[in-house]
């Protein structure tokens, strides 16, 4: 065998491995959408082309070898997705046949849980359909086909009567042990699965997921993926080279270009720069190409549309987020990320930080110059609180689902968005 075909399968092999480890979340959930295992695929052989490329040595690569190694991956993007999305199908329609689909049933107060509920009975591929509900009374809204099965008292004796059931879902308020104990008992003594549902989505809206410190039990909000130290590290090492790269090529054009421009449209400083909020609510402080006319009230005002400060050059600056470009130089002084939630400024965080629920989570990871938020039509002036809410949820999504293909499909949005003009832009 070629040892230099040998030598490009060991570093492929491996590189598809690390990928597949250090990709956040797994790729292949039996909860996940079939249109988001498609784009986390495509993030995927994004990331381990790019890695594989990087190698293999930037200057082996031939024009006929680039072309073969792009049809490669798009042939393996297409061959995962499809096996995938195969796979996906069909479960799902083997399950919506009722084939192989165990019956479960639900304990307790439903007023307080219909999101649950419902959830839990439109799953399909975890193989149980809910197909009644013990309750003090019947209650409204339930799915079809789920109807009323009596008061908890009678649960232990549906459950001797009906042998089909496998599993059962207990409503976790605060209840006697003497009325939970028992049906815990017997449904492990008679191989029914019994799961307890935490009675606090009336208080807490946030998904939470259960862990094990030492041999207690502890509820936490959902695993953010960066709290692990390998994941920091790969998020780290991309933002300096991407930094560097970015720093070490474009970039000193750029600033002569902006510089020459800005010296002749508006006189003053080149940049400017502005305190931000930063990782764990630390101020930082942020660079950006000067765009507006130098004005005393910049830390207090946020720039809104036809805005009088901001200058024709400094508009177009803005429109094509020429004016963010500085900030790579604080992602290489690791203050901030390339991609993140934005930083905002002091004044805005001790106003929504007690007006908007869980505005702080979005400081648990630096500020990035760009984010999901932004990708997804987020950005611009905050004149609604839907604007600033939504901004939130999408910055906490980002942060939950993080992944380096993540990042990358969100720069590569910026990126569209950029050559197409935003229209929040200004």
């Amino acid at each position: 065998m070629d040892t230099c075909f040998l030598q490009s399968l060991i570093v492929i092999s491996i590189v598809y491995i690390v990928c597949n480890l250090a990709g956040g979340r797994n790729a292949y959930t039996k909860y996940i959408r079939s249109r988001r295992m498609v784009v986390r695929m495509l993030g995927f052989v994004s990331v381990f082309g790019i890695a594989s490329w990087a190698l293999f040595g930037l200057g082996r690569f031939q024009t006929s070898d680039w072309e073969h190694y792009l049809i490669y991956l798009v042939v393996l993007w297409l061959s995962l997705a499809s096996f995938r999305l195969f796979v996906y199908w069909l479960v799902k329609r083997y399950r919506q046949n009722n084939r192989r689909m165990y019956h479960a049933v639900w304990v307790g107060n439903i007023k307080n849980h219909v999101g649950s509920f419902h959830e839990l009975a439109g799953i399909l591929f975890d193989g149980y359909r809910v197909c009644g509900y013990f309750a003090d009374k019947p209650s409204e809204g339930c799915p079809s086909g789920c109807s009323w099965l009596g008061t908890p008292d009678s649960v232990i004796p549906y459950l001797k009567e009906h042998k089909d059931v496998c599993g059962l879902y207990y409503n976790l308020s605060p209840v006697c042990e003497s009325e939970v104990l028992p049906i815990a008992h017997y449904c492990e003594n008679h191989f029914i699965r019994f799961y307890g549902v935490p009675d606090i989505r009336k208080f807490i809206s946030r998904r939470m997921c259960l862990s094990m410190k030492g041999a207690v039990p502890v509820l936490g909000f959902n695993k953010k993926p960066l709290r692990t130290l390998g994941n920091c590290m790969v998020k780290r090492a991309f933002d300096i080279f991407a930094s560097l790269l970015f720093l070490c090529t474009l970039f000193p054009f750029i600033f002569a270009f902006v510089a020459l421009v800005t010296w002749v449209t508006m006189p003053g400083p080149l940049f400017f720069r502005q305190k931000r909020t930063g990782l764990n609510g630390k101020e930082f402080m942020c660079l950006k190409f000067r765009s507006m006319k130098l004005n005393t009230d910049s830390d207090r005002r946020q720039a809104i549309k036809n805005d009088p400060r901001v200058t024709r050059w400094g508009h177009i600056m803005r429109k094509y987020n020429i004016d963010e470009l500085p900030q790579f130089i604080n992602v290489l002084l690791g203050e901030m990320s390339v991609v993140g939630p934005r930083p905002h400024m002091l004044k805005h965080t001790e106003e929504y930080a007690h007006s908007i629920e869980w505005y702080m989570v979005r400081h648990q990871v630096k500020p990035g110059i760009t984010g999901w938020s932004q990708v997804m039509g987020f950005r611009g002036e905050t004149k609604e609180r839907f604007q600033i809410e939504g901004r939130v949820k999408g910055d906490i999504w980002y942060i939950e689902h993080w992944s380096l293909w993540l990042d990358l499909l969100i720069i590569y949005k910026t990126i569209t968005n950029v050559f197409h003009g935003e229209e929040n832009a200004y």
